[in-house]
């Protein structure tokens, strides 16, 4: 007899597969019979595909044309939390169930027997002839060190075919070996001593242990001065997870990134942990996706999907730099890691750590309200202290139109590479310039594909799209006006500003850091590596720079354009330049030697800019949230965007002109209805887009109303719709 967990061969199970149909479909149990969230292979027409046990079948189809389920995978079964997540988070984001399904089964092969499997690995000798192609086979291994390649994974990763391989392994170059395809983690040892730590830091670690240890759903914001040690004190947290038993998640906003913390991991439990990012070679997403499954993965370092693997027993959630946008997955499923590691924690009786030194309004304002546990570290670790702040009013300083370093901040930097220390120019801009103008026409050169200007990559020689990521070569004539010879840059980017640096400091060793100008994540780590250990003088930097480095000789941070980041109508936009230079000048005087941050600014009199300066944290996020109180918007109201895209332009605005005269769904909980309006960036990758912003009370059931509302336009053709439950970007 069935029981509501099994079901014996031929009960009528529901089946939710990754496929686009928004609903689970019956299916007869196997031989053998099946469980309730077991991974199994169904039929779909003429196609086997994934899905997972649900339920019970319901039985409202023809039984005789009810298939059977071809087989359970040899997988541990879907947990009822990961289902009630799940189905939850889909509820909230307004996401179908296959899709979300989806982010939760992101691994090759997981209905694949244990096997062994063939894997390469560097050899001890050189082959007798370098090729172009061997050299790559070989530059892949040892950038990727440890890590092991299958043929087809190193073949496609070095650009070459698998005879390319094969004649490496014939001449020893190369060794093919034996491995088991799904190995478990070692096992990390939390007895292991950790860090002496300071008053703050111990009594900080001391209540997130009391957390961990109590099993029960809590919510802890760990902020502290950048330097002040909270990868420390959250480290301990973790300990305190794998003493009780319990995996840890560990989310960082740049993975590619993490050398660093991943040798403090490694030196604090004895063994690395597991690394879940796009970086990740499918081979081993399929080995961390089965052992976190089955319990033999204690850590899991990942980005923002790694919120989705199948963790038996989930004890801890660490979002560090919790404020980061990167959080927001902005294509596909639209939702916040941030917001879903504490629904998933709250689901599994877990603790959740945001670690942050300019912590998110949305995060400040829950531990002021008393929802999360507040904990501060406030002081920097050991004998370094906070950097000394200045701005430099560009109005006084007489730059040439096309330099963007000033005197003053010059000056600066030489007496730092007169002490033997390093500067850092920082820049919130990639590529070259960020417009390419026709000085005889006027012509901005502009994606094919969307309403946006190209970027010039100097570096890569080409014109590249931020948005859909198209490139084109520098073209030698305008594509307007066809003159030769007129096409100049406008504006700094960062390989730009290397450029001035090199012409002031031609002695100076100069790295450029910016996620473009690298082949690989691992080849970016080793240049931050090396750059910390001294290998540069001069540091030019992206976005990139100001999360989480540390630069033990880096005295001098200078923010080359500090007014970037206010200009446009972003809600978020004060508070992200208060975040995004707090911590690019936390990058300065980590160690012994003191540091300064000058901020250059046509406005030194902006409240922001003031606030920055001064340090006054609290202050600015008191009248930002003041602010925001007084328009009603998060966090202390509710807001939705819709987006509606397509080929053709008439039609698109068609469809949200008709969303905006049926609003009585929304009319009904008080929400207000703004738009349709072109989106900012109105064409990306070829198709119109057009928005539609919702503004509703902190308690109004949006949800629900948004629902019914979308559900009375039937869109045509090629039109898609979007809903994003609290938007970060508005583009």
């Amino acid at each position: 007899m069935s029981s509501p967990e099994f079901f014996n061969h031929g009960d009528l199970v529901a089946v939710m597969s990754t496929q686009p149909l928004g609903r689970a479909l019956d299916y007869k149990a196997p031989e053998g019979g099946c469980r309730i969230g077991a991974f199994v292979e169904v039929p779909l027409g003429p196609r086997k595909v994934l899905g997972v046990v649900w339920g019970p079948g319901k039985g409202d189809y023809d039984l005789a044309k009810i298939r059977h389920v071809i087989r359970v995978l040899d997988a541990a079964p879907m947990r009822d939390e990961m289902r009630s997540f799940l189905e939850r988070a889909a509820a909230y984001t307004l996401t179908p169930m296959p899709a979300m399904l989806r982010l939760a089964t992101r691994a090759p092969g997981l209905g694949d027997p244990p096997s062994m499997r063939k894997v390469y690995r560097r050899g001890m000798a050189e082959p007798n002839k370098m090729t172009d192609a061997r050299r790559r086979v070989l530059e892949t291994l040892d950038e990727y060190g440890d890590l092991s390649f299958t043929l087809k994974e190193l073949a496609e990763m070095a650009g070459v075919t698998a005879s390319v391989v094969k004649g490496l392994v014939a001449q020893e170059a190369l060794r093919e070996e034996e491995s088991p395809r799904d190995v478990p983690f070692l096992r990390m040892d939390p007895e292991l001593p950790s860090k002496a730590l300071t008053e703050d830091q111990a009594a900080a670690a001391a209540a997130m242990d009391e957390g961990v240890r109590s099993g029960k759903y809590g919510t802890t914001l760990l902020r502290g001065v950048t330097g002040s040690g909270k990868t420390e004190v959250y480290l301990e947290a973790v300990a305190a997870a794998l003493r009780t038993g319990r995996q840890a998640l560990v989310l960082l906003p740049e993975i590619a990134l993490t050398e660093q913390f991943l040798e403090r991991v490694q030196e604090r439990f004895g063994a690395k942990p597991a690394e879940w990012h796009s970086g990740a070679t499918m081979t081993e997403r399929r080995r961390i996706w089965r052992m976190v499954g089955h319990g033999q993965c204690q850590v899991v370092i990942g980005a923002r999907s790694a919120l989705f693997l199948p963790y038996q027993n989930l004890g801890l959630i660490v979002v560090d730099e919790e404020h980061d946008s990167s959080y927001k997955q902005e294509e596909g499923v639209l939702y916040n890691a941030r917001d879903m590691a504490v629904l998933r924690a709250a689901i599994c009786g877990a603790q959740v750590v945001l670690a942050s030194a300019t912590p998110s309004l949305e995060t400040w304002a829950n531990a002021e309200a008393g929802k999360y546990r507040r904990l501060d570290l406030t002081s920097r670790f050991g004998p370094a202290v906070m950097p000394e702040m200045g701005a430099i009013d560009m109005r006084a300083e007489g730059l040439k139109s096309d330099r963007w370093v000033s005197p003053t901040l010059q000056a600066e930097v030489n007496k730092r590479l007169e002490r033997g220390e390093q500067a850092m120019l920082f820049i919130n801009r990639r590529g070259y310039a960020p417009i390419t103008l026709c000085r005889a026409c006027g012509h901005q050169i502009g994606c094919d594909d969307c309403d946006a200007r190209m970027v010039e990559h100097r570096f890569l020689k080409r014109l590249v799209c931020h948005q859909c990521g198209e490139s084109k070569p520098m073209p030698e004539a305008c594509p307007n006006c066809e003159a030769v010879g007129k096409l100049a840059p406008v504006g700094p980017g960062v390989e730009r500003l290397g450029e001035e640096a090199a012409a002031i400091w031609p002695d100076a060793r100069i790295a450029t850091l910016s996620s473009d100008m690298y082949g690989s994540a691992r080849a970016l780590k080793a240049e931050i590596a090396g750059i910390a250990e001294g290998a540069a003088d001069i540091v030019i930097g992206t976005q990139l720079v100001a999360k989480g480095h540390n630069f033990p000789n880096l005295t001098l941070v200078g923010v080359i354009d500090a007014d970037l980041g206010l200009q446009g109508s972003d809600l978020r936009a004060a508070e992200r330049t208060f975040q995004l230079m707090r911590q690019v000048a936390g990058r300065a005087g980590r160690a012994e030697a003191p540091g300064t941050a000058l901020l250059q600014t046509y406005q030194p009199e902006h409240p922001v800019i003031r606030a920055i300066l001064a340090g006054d944290e609290e202050g600015f996020w008191r009248a930002e949230a003041a602010e925001r109180k007084q328009a009603g918007v998060p966090p202390y109201g509710r807001m939705a965007g819709i987006i509606l895209s397509g080929p053709d332009v008439a039609a698109v605005f068609e469809a949200g002109n008709l969303l905006a005269r049926q609003d009585g769904p929304l009319r009904r909980i008080g929400a207000q209805v703004f738009g349709p309006a072109p989106a900012p960036i109105a064409r990306v990758r070829g198709r119109h887009r057009v928005r539609l912003l919702v503004k509703a009370e902190k308690t109004a059931p949006l949800q629900d109303a948004l629902a019914q509302w979308v559900a009375q336009v039937r869109l045509k053709g090629e039109l898609r719709l979007a809903v994003d439950i609290d938007p970060q970007s508005f583009y």
